[in-house]
């Protein structure tokens, strides 16, 4: 039996760094335990985010369900995770153009 080579998947513009993320949006990701680093895909940080963010909606739906909230208080409440999960705005493409490093766009 022939062994077989297995290749990485090509790197997609998000593996490739180093990234520079914002201060502003460094500041929201700490708020919910996200500190990326240089290293850190813009794209892969975002779908962090993204799972934290159904996660809070999972477990506010059950609440609802569950009656511990009225229907009025749910959607005010998911209105404002929407607010707290606000870099969850910015298109995935956004992400890898503010955090793109200083130097990426020379020789452009």
């Amino acid at each position: 039996m022939a062994e077989e080579s297995i290749s990485p998947p090509a790197a997609s513009p998000s593996d490739r760094g180093p990234w520079t993320y914002p201060p502003e949006l460094l500041d929201a990701l700490a708020r919910f335990g996200l500190a990326p680093t240089g290293r850190s895909s813009p794209l892969m940080v975002r779908d962090a985010l993204s799972d934290l963010y159904r996660y809070e909606l999972r477990r506010l739906r059950g609440r609802l369900l569950a009656h511990e909230i009225v229907k009025t208080d749910y959607v005010d409440r998911v209105v404002a995770l929407r607010k707290t999960y606000w870099p969850l705005t910015l298109m995935p493409h956004a992400w890898d153009q503010i955090c793109r490093g200083r130097d990426a766009g020379a020789g452009r």
